[in-house]
């Protein structure tokens, strides 16, 4: 069991489905349930094949050692993507991601054309599919570099039941999970396991191998909270 690759999958998995759990929510809310049902079933059996396609080829066809750069180059350019984005949310530069608002908003624009269940099954289709493509891509990408399948899955499978069994009994989108400080902790993870393997790929020696990695972690945990403090300093001189 690779328990880097698990808690990674876990945490990153956990963001996209609760932000297409909230889509989801708003389709049932404004549309009934069997559209958004529909819509979540059809996303997944899409991704399912593609998922098949996709693990099956990367398998058989890619060697390790360009698999594990290209991987880490697709890694870093997520997590810096991811880790941009909490910087700039927790040095008040951008707001604050809200599941609640971002609900409502949801709710509004299906509100508009209330009783187009096409358009309701397609926006939940659209919502599911996108989250869960990136999902796919993490568990393809964390399980074929390491090794690791199934720790990979096991993660993405945790986070899928637990915020499945959230929603059911809350019926409401998560918004006290602490979704922002999930994915500054996620866009660390994803450009350290990037860093790691994009220098593996070009023949870099890491000292204490997989180890390395939490090595990496802190180093770019310090960065950011550096980065941050700076950007409320100016952001404090400014104003």
């Amino acid at each position: 069991m690779n328990w880097y690759v698990l808690v990674a999958a876990l945490l990153a998995s956990s963001v996209e489905f609760v932000e297409a759990l909230t889509i989801v929510l708003a389709v049932g809310t404004v549309e009934g349930y069997r559209p958004a049902i529909r819509g979540t079933l059809l996303a997944v059996a899409a991704l399912a094949v593609l998922t098949a396609i996709l693990g099956v080829g990367i398998l058989r066809y890619v060697p390790l050692n360009l698999l594990r750069g290209i991987i880490g180059v697709l890694l870093l350019l997520f997590g810096v993507k991811w880790l941009r984005k909490a910087i700039l949310r927790f040095s008040g530069k951008k707001a604050l991601h809200d599941e609640a608002l971002a609900f409502q908003r949801e709710v509004g624009k299906l509100s508009q054309q209330k009783g187009n269940i096409a358009v309701a099954q397609a926006t939940a289709f659209n919502g599911v599919f996108l989250e869960g493509l990136e999902v796919v891509v993490i568990v393809l990408t964390m399980g074929s570099a390491a090794r690791a399948y199934p720790s990979a899955i096991l993660g993405a499978g945790i986070g899928l039941v637990f915020v499945l069994a959230a929603g059911l009994a809350l019926k409401a989108p998560l918004a006290r999970v602490p979704e922002n400080v999930m994915k500054f902790v996620v866009g660390i993870m994803l450009t350290s396991f990037g860093s790691f393997w994009a220098g593996e790929s070009l023949g870099v020696t890491w000292p204490y191998q997989e180890a390395s990695v939490l090595v990496l972690i802190g180093g770019y945990l310090a960065a950011s909270w550096l980065i941050v403090s700076s950007l409320k300093r100016r952001g404090a001189k400014a104003s």
